[in-house]
């Protein structure tokens, strides 16, 4: 994503920093490998999935993504970029399919993102850590 974008989305709203914007773009990428890779394991059991990526499915990518970027600071870090609820990422999602980043279903709509989930609730569930053994 460029930053010509960001411009053209603080035109009209500047509630948001560039870095949130950067971090959905991200997390959505990593939603959609970990949807590939579900299918993948889906299809050699013969079940599918549906084709387009849902707000809840996209929340939680976003959640657990922001747990494997920023740990346990992933709430400070939500909170520094004026994200408080789930409404806040369907606000940045519809700010960049505005500007043609993203592209939306027939299906979608903005509402699929309001109070979907407590959000600082889910990043504080407990999380599995791994020590390398090259330790």
């Amino acid at each position: 994503m460029h930053h010509n974008v960001i411009e053209e989305i603080f035109q009209k709203d500047r509630r948001y920093p560039p870095e949130a914007y950067f971090f959905v773009s991200d997390a959505l990428r990593f939603t959609q490998l970990r949807r590939e890779k579900r299918e993948a394991e889906g299809a050699a059991r013969g079940e599918a999935l549906a084709d387009h990526v849902s707000a809840r499915e996209l929340l939680e990518g976003m959640c657990d993504y922001a747990v494997e970027e920023f740990g346990m600071l992933a709430p400070t870090v939500f909170r520094q970029w004026n994200i408080r609820k789930t409404d806040d990422f369907g606000e940045i999602v519809y700010n960049l399919i505005a500007v043609k980043k993203l592209t939306q279903s027939p299906h979608d709509r903005r509402e699929d993102f309001n109070d979907v989930f407590d959000l600082y609730g889910r990043l504080a569930r407990p999380v599995a850590i791994t020590i390398d053994d090259d330790f």
